[in-house]
């Protein structure tokens, strides 16, 4: 189990009580009693909230503060105290008593009470005061003031994979400009296609890579429409989606001054209960990710299929070699770069199973497993764009392709047949594929010696 907390420096402690008892913390700390007792309780993943949606907690309480102090909510020192320290957070400062693990019960109060405490207890040293004196600066009356978890949770999740969104679209991008450049690059250079890993009819390798920059530009309009499925928030709703308790006129305002502070095109959702109790759209973005998984991995065992060998494989395409394949057998190169793309894969789908069951495990009006929802799709987001970002710059881009290999194999292929069949009719032509196989003879030689005319030969090589 991890035990990265901070221990009280010399010993020294506060004390500090909510409703279920007192409990001692670190003096030097800035989090706070729930900090601590969710770090207690919920010791799962041996990690931290990401730092992107740290940085995504951080806006929607400067956020806050700003539309507070515009309504009146808060006074102007407690406001600006607020603001400065979410600034600090924004820049990297204190996040380090960010303690709370991502997978917790309690629907995310414990990470949004973390970075209450945080702020208020800083916020409490900038006004000269000393750590846990909450009567000058509250972590429920002044930094949460008009929030509850259940709107700050969701929205500071939206917030980070619209960042996650962008991010993973330039890769997407990237990938597909690769794909296309060596599309154009090898066009011209003939190759027997194959279904169902048998010998079908002639391609070309570019026509192939050409498919490869298709599916992966589809994937990119499946992914850009997903920012309209989150692009709208429940901030204003509070708990159940009533606003109770938060001004009437918070919702309108956080969210012209959450654009301001992230540079996201957010807006109010329609139905705040309905954005509240429903989260599919995590749903939506996670089946996108898999269909992106999915497609990109099915490529990565193309190249896996169609680089294989050297001598004895395939071998039509030569990936660049990245490092040794074995502990044992010299000179062995194994594509690690598609298989990593693989395994990558393997773990978006799985993570699309979790996301899948904490959605529909949602009840009434919240649903209270947001954070494996949130911990598996930032994690989803991170895996696929390192793993293509590695697919493009270490494999694709150094892609080569083996010409008098893929000659080799379409002269040894039976496929002139299929063309050749218009003119003799399919079982003729079929005889001519069997006995060329059972002969080891080339179609052509097959089919002069059948006193197939060679105009008829010629015209369907072309």
């Amino acid at each position: 189990m991890f035990r990265f907390i901070k221990k009280g420096v010399n010993g020294v402690f506060r004390e500090e009580h909510d409703s279920v008892g007192s409990l001692r913390i670190p003096g030097e700390a800035y989090y706070g009693v729930n900090a601590k007792r969710a770090y207690d309780n919920f010791q799962i993943t041996d990690s931290r909230l990401e730092p992107i949606f740290i940085e995504s907690l951080a806006q929607v309480k400067k956020a806050g503060a700003l539309a507070n102090l515009k309504l009146g909510e808060l006074k102007p020192m407690i406001g600006e105290t607020i603001i400065q320290v979410a600034d600090e957070l924004l820049e990297g400062k204190l996040t380090g008593d960010m303690i709370v693990d991502p997978i917790q019960g309690g629907a995310g109060t414990s990470s949004n009470m973390n970075i209450n405490e945080i702020i208020a207890n800083r916020g409490i040293e900038l006004l000269g005061g000393e750590k846990g004196q909450y009567h000058l600066l509250s972590p429920n009356d002044h930094v949460n003031k008009g929030q509850s978890t259940n709107d700050v949770f969701p929205t500071a999740g939206k917030l980070t994979f619209l960042k996650l969104i962008d991010q993973l679209l330039i890769v997407l991008e990237e990938l597909a400009d690769s794909f296309k450049e060596k599309s154009l690059a090898f066009a011209t250079i003939q190759k027997m296609g194959r279904t169902q890993l048998s010998d079908a009819v002639p391609i070309t390798v570019g026509a192939e890579f050409k498919a490869y920059y298709t599916v992966t530009k589809r994937n990119i309009k499946r992914l850009t429409a997903c920012k309209e499925e989150i692009r709208y928030v429940n901030m204003g709703g509070t708990a159940i989606g009533t606003g109770l308790s938060a001004h009437s006129q918070f919702s309108q305002t956080i969210i012209g001054y959450l654009r301001e502070v992230t540079g996201l095109d957010i807006a109010v959702a329609e139905d705040l209960i309905d954005s509240t109790q429903n989260v599919e759209a995590f749903g939506v973005v996670s089946d996108v990710l898999k269909t992106i998984a999915l497609s990109s991995s099915k490529i990565a065992n193309d190249i896996r299929l169609l680089s294989s060998g050297p001598r004895t494989g395939i071998g039509e395409l030569i990936i660049p070699a990245r490092q040794n394949g074995s502990s044992i057998m010299p000179g062995k190169i194994n594509p690690v770069i598609p298989e990593v793309v693989t395994q990558g894969a393997f773990l978006v789908a799985g993570n699309n199973v979790t996301i899948s069951m904490a959605i529909e495990g949602g009840q009434l009006e919240l649903n209270a497993f947001e954070p494996v929802i949130f911990h598996k799709l930032i994690e989803s987001f991170h895996v696929l764009t390192n793993t293509l970002a590695s697919f493009n710059e270490h494999c694709i881009k150094g892609i080569q392709v083996n010409a008098s290999r893929c000659q080799e194999l379409l002269e040894k292929s039976t496929y002139l047949t299929t063309s050749l069949a218009e003119y003799i009719g399919y079982e003729q032509a079929a005889l001519i594929a069997k006995e060329s196989l059972q002969l080891n003879r080339t179609v052509k030689e097959v089919a002069l010696s059948k006193g197939i005319s060679n105009d008829i030969l010629v015209k369907i090589s072309k």
